[in-house]
């Protein structure tokens, strides 16, 4: 495929939490348009590495740079830079105390600065671009999962960011719901959307990624082109990862 300009170039990024090392000298990059899919165990340092990149953790050592700016720098804007780089967790994060609709309205009219008519009109737009303008007054406990999941990433994508980051944002769904969020996903790819995103759902990192980047112990084992690298890995550990996740996806 044919790349678009990089918006983010991650450089020799370090992380550690007091003596323990997380993340040991990462470097990755993403151009416009493209998914790359994180993928790895639980501890491997995927969505520590998300948060260092929203300037949600400090880093211990590297650089970070969107669109060619040095984020990393201390004296940087953080929530400018957060006003750019979206991040949405497995968690929902929608405020239970507001509707759906006002979840969406309120980052608009704060971050954005649109008056509130403006933003309704282009929250009930987001919301019915993903089936759910019928459910604008309700609350977040009257959703299902899915929903809620699909809220809490339009609610990202209204601030129109440079790259959005996904974290694991199937983990906490029934499977029957994980469909709804991945045709999402699709839909934003299809649009022109950046993403990043941590996930474990092969199948999907396989079909919808450009690249793939297989983290493990906080290094980068292996990365590639999607299709080749589950295709034909060339790591040991991670031909042993892949083997490992369709066992267990067959023993379900």
């Amino acid at each position: 495929m044919i790349l678009g300009p990089m918006i983010l170039n991650v450089k020799g990024l370090e992380k550690s939490f007091d003596d323990k090392a997380v993340l040991k000298g990462i470097d990755l990059e993403v151009y416009r348009g493209q998914i790359v899919a994180l993928i790895g165990s639980s501890g491997s340092g995927k969505s520590t590495l998300l948060r260092t990149i929203n300037l949600l953790e400090e880093i211990s050592d590297g650089q970070i740079f969107l669109n060619d700016e040095d984020i990393s720098d201390p004296r940087v804007d953080q929530d400018e830079i957060r006003r750019q780089v979206g991040l949405v967790f497995q968690a929902y994060n929608l405020f239970a105390h507001l509707s759906i609709l006002e979840n969406i309205t309120l980052a608009l009219r704060h971050v954005k600065g649109l008056n509130q008519a403006d933003a309704k009109a282009k929250a009930l737009a987001l919301l019915d671009r993903i089936g759910l303008a019928d459910k604008a007054d309700s609350y977040p406990d009257k959703l299902s999962g899915g929903q809620q999941q699909r809220t809490a990433i339009m609610r990202a994508v209204a601030l129109e960011p440079t790259l959005l980051l996904l974290d694991e944002v199937t983990s906490a769904l029934d499977p029957e719901l994980v469909g709804e969020v991945l045709e999402l996903i699709k839909d934003l790819k299809a649009g022109g959307t950046s993403i990043l995103m941590a996930t474990h759902e092969l199948s999907f990192a396989r079909d919808v990624a450009d690249w793939v980047v297989f983290l493990d112990g906080g290094v980068i084992i292996e990365e590639g082109p999607a299709k080749e690298f589950f295709s034909n890995p060339q790591q040991p550990r991670t031909i042993e990862f892949l083997q490992r996740l369709r066992r267990r996806a067959g023993d379900q």
